[in-house]
Formats: C-alpha cells, structure tokens, sequence
C-alpha cells in the first residue's frame, strides 16, 4: 500500500514537473516575442513649427520598424514638443530633435540603425521630403534627433535609417531652409533663431 501511494506521490512529482517546465517555455517564448515584436504598417503624423505651419509626414514602419517605433514612443510622451531645429543646411536637411538645442543631446535610449551597411534591408531613400535619423559614427547611435531631406541626398541612402516622408506641407520645410542663416559650414544655428517644434503628434 504503502509502495502504491510512494508511485503515486513520484508520478504526481513528475507530472507536476513537466507541467512547470511547459509553463515557463510558454511564459519565455512569449515574453521572447514581445520584446522582438515592432510596430508594422503606416503611421501618420502632424509637426506644427511656430511661425511656419504644419509638415505631415507618413512613416513607414515595415521598412523601419525600430526607427518608427522609438519615434512614436517619444511623440506620445510629448518629447519633441518645444525643440527646435538647431542644424540647417539650405539645400540638404533641416535637423531637430536634441533637448539641448546643440547637436549632442538625445532621449535615454540609442536604437539600432537600420539602413543597409549595418545589415537592415531599407529601400527607403533620401530623396526630398524623406525623413531619417541623425546618428554619430557609431551605426546604432541613432536616438531621437532626426531630420527632414529638402533636396535630394541620395548619397545618405544605405548609411542612415530613413522611415518616412512628408505628405504635405514640404513649403514649411522650404521656408525653414531658405530662411536659416548658419553660423558655420555645418549649418549651425544660433539658439535664439532656431525654429520651434510647437508640437508632433500621431493622427
């Protein structure tokens, strides 16, 4: 009898065992998946410049879902609200998005860069109206300053995370340009005369 309920309290042991192993394999894939997982599809958003009017932009997060996914994140936390764009060159690109106004600030996170010389497949290019990621020599730098093509620059493609483009309001993105007067070959701007991001939101 008592040899009965010893096979029975091993076999319950063994079961239960298995059952815990099962569990947590599931709880790992899961939690596996989700950290993997990015946003996919098409994300519309709106960027109000004082003094310049709105740039709606459509992102594209099938071709940068990393890129798209750390930009929305900072959208809804309001992060870009208030910057500026402090690095404009007439004629290539206007950036923004450093909290310290200088090209040396960012948000707490780096993401991976994706663009083809770092291993990614996106075939967006910088032509004008293109929307990408600044970054510094490191390929997975990128954090939250981006900036806006407003002439064709093709030789970026491949070297940095494009993942968008603006839908409308590419005149704002002229006037900012055209207007800017750099301090430097670099296309430095003066923290009193840079442009402000009133606000960016997801429509």
């Amino acid at each position: 009898m008592n040899k009965i309920k010893d096979n029975i309290l091993y076999i319950s042991i063994i079961v239960g065992t298995i059952i815990l192993l099962l569990t947590l394999l599931v709880v790992t894939k899961i939690t596996k998946e989700r950290s993997e997982s990015h946003m996919t599809g098409k994300v519309n958003i709106e960027m109000n410049v004082k003094n310049y009017g709105i740039i709606e932009l459509e992102l594209d997060a099938d071709q940068a879902p990393i890129t798209v996914e750390n930009f929305v994140n900072l959208v809804n936390q309001g992060f870009y609200n208030g910057l500026t764009f402090h690095r404009i060159m007439e004629g290539f690109m206007i950036q923004g998005g450093d909290p310290l106004g200088n090209g040396t600030g960012g948000s707490d996170n780096t993401i991976k860069g994706e663009f083809s010389s770092n291993g990614v497949n996106n075939t967006i290019s910088h032509v004008r109206g293109t929307i990408s990621m600044a970054r510094s020599g490191n390929p997975n730098s990128a954090s939250s300053q981006f900036f806006i093509v407003h002439e064709d620059s093709t030789f970026l493609d491949g070297n940095y995370a494009a993942f968008g483009h603006v839908t409308s309001g590419i005149e704002v993105v002229d006037k900012i340009a055209t207007d800017a007067k750099p301090i430097d070959n670099n296309g430095t701007i003066p923290k009193d005369k840079q442009p402000i991001i009133e606000y960016i939101k997801v429509k």
